[in-house]
């Protein structure tokens, strides 16, 4: 016993210590937060207090009738039955930025469908824009509550300038709940980018060069359709970093596609033979057999159809419909060899990109669009059946860079917040990773020769 009393008597400061520990660590917090994250935190403690009481009104609760092992072991013979036992789901909170985070625990009739169901009854309660459901393992949900709108709250991206460490995943942004999203960009043949002027479109593509320029193991190309020369158009900070770049030239677009249908026959030719494979993903891009990307920016002006008798317009005819062709080959055989086409265009219709082309691509994003007829082209007919995520919806200002796309695993569509890319972020990117850029031609020549192959020449693309 008086052992017992020694140990007490040790317990009451080490208790009231760790106490104190934890409310400094959570005062330093809660200041060191910002202001949004600072009213997540009071909100969170809201949820911890109330969640007993919300959840027996939600209907997420259940009656257990049957006795815990000891009030069977010390029930009374003639004693009444204990009384039924009202079980609570368990959770942890935690807050953020725009909201909080709760990871509830699942009972025996209180399941995923039973919190997606209370989903309206938990915003309202908690005060949130917002709440979905999601399943977060067996036997457990996480409850996403958002209380500022984060499709409205613009985002600023910084590139590091360090390589990326997975070539095959590129983040997109933030979804309407705030969680990030990414896409595979592995065995990804082609990627459509539709939207408005000024929607966002070639925010979200500078994001894409400037976290891969910095790898070696990525070479870029670009045709922008809506410049003569590359001083004056979006890519003037970023032509440093591309192996070849032309204008609206359609004579210059031809070579330059051409020339990419030649490094794919040439890759199709010999892959087996240097990398080991028939497909590169399998073993992943390298400064030796580089991720090829091609962008075609404005792309209708490249497809256009034109129609008329004089001998110009026959010229200029017979070049898109050739410009289509060779595009279509890159897309429909470029995804083994590592070739990726971005097609960029107001709207994404038949007569802007070819569908024979945009139905190939697997990615496509939209930005904002005016017609529904324009968000079906981008994104296919299913949209009709999800008006609230529809690109149309997106006109207002405060939307600018926002996209939807449809996500692999989720039902729907997913309304994204793409992060804004200074052009001086950009600048500096290309200024510091110029010295990366090398032409894919002449880098599977010497690729070749390390395998004792005979390097077939091939003519140099210029910028």
């Amino acid at each position: 016993m008086d052992a017992v009393t020694g140990y007490a008597s040790y317990a009451l400061p080490i208790a009231t210590t760790l106490v104190g520990v934890w409310l400094v660590w959570t005062v330093v917090r809660y200041v060191r937060a910002d202001k949004g994250t600072r009213v997540s935190m009071r909100q969170a403690v809201r949820v911890r207090w109330g969640w007993v009481r919300l959840a027996r009104m939600a209907g997420l609760t259940v009656t257990d009738k049957t006795p815990t092992l000891l009030a069977q072991i010390t029930a009374q013979k003639d004693s009444p039955p204990p009384a039924p036992r009202v079980l609570t789901p368990k959770i942890k909170v935690k807050p953020d930025q725009y909201g909080v985070i709760v990871r509830a625990r699942t009972l025996p009739q209180v399941g995923l469908e039973e919190y997606r169901k209370s989903a309206r009854f938990l915003a309202d309660a908690w005060r949130c824009t917002r709440v979905s459901v999601l399943p977060d393992g067996p036997g457990r949900v996480v409850i996403r509550g958002v209380r500022s709108d984060p499709l409205t709250t613009p985002t600023e991206h910084r590139p590091t300038g360090r390589p990326p460490g997975d070539l095959t995943r590129l983040e997109l942004g933030v979804d309407e709940y705030a969680a990030r999203v990414s896409v595979s960009l592995a065995n990804v043949p082609g990627v459509t980018v539709a939207g408005v002027p000024g929607a966002g479109k070639t925010s979200g593509v500078n994001k894409f060069v400037c976290d891969f320029a910095p790898s070696p193991s990525v070479q870029i190309a670009t045709a922008d359709g809506k410049v003569s020369r590359a001083s004056e158009g979006d890519y003037a900070d970023l032509v440093k970093r591309m192996f070849a770049f032309c204008g609206d030239d359609l004579d210059e677009a031809n070579a330059l596609f051409k020339r990419l249908v030649e490094l794919r026959k040439r890759r199709s030719a010999t892959i087996r033979d240097v990398l080991g494979v028939k497909n590169m993903w399998h073993v992943g891009p390298s400064p030796e057999c580089p991720l090829t990307v091609l962008i075609i920016d404005e792309a209708h002006t490249f497809f256009r159809e034109y129609k008329g008798s004089d001998l110009t317009t026959k010229r200029l005819a017979a070049l898109t419909a050739e410009n289509a062709r060779l595009v279509e080959d890159l897309v429909k055989k470029g995804r083994s060899v590592g070739i990726r086409v971005i097609l960029i265009s107001q709207k994404t219709t038949g007569d802007a990109i070819p569908t024979f082309i945009r139905d190939v691509c697997p990615i496509g994003l939209s930005f904002a669009q005016k017609t529904v007829e324009a968000a079906v082209a981008a994104l296919g007919e299913d949209i009709r059946n999800w008006p609230d995520a529809s690109p149309v919806t997106l006109q207002d200002p405060a939307y600018v860079g926002v996209a939807v796309m449809a996500m692999q695993g989720r039902p729907g569509y997913t309304r994204i917040r793409t992060p804004y890319v200074s052009d001086t972020d950009a600048a500096r990117i290309a200024d510091a990773t110029s010295h990366l850029t090398a032409d894919p031609d002449l880098c599977l020549d010497a690729l070749l020769r390390t395998t004792g192959r005979t390097a077939t020449p091939s003519p140099s693309l210029t910028k």
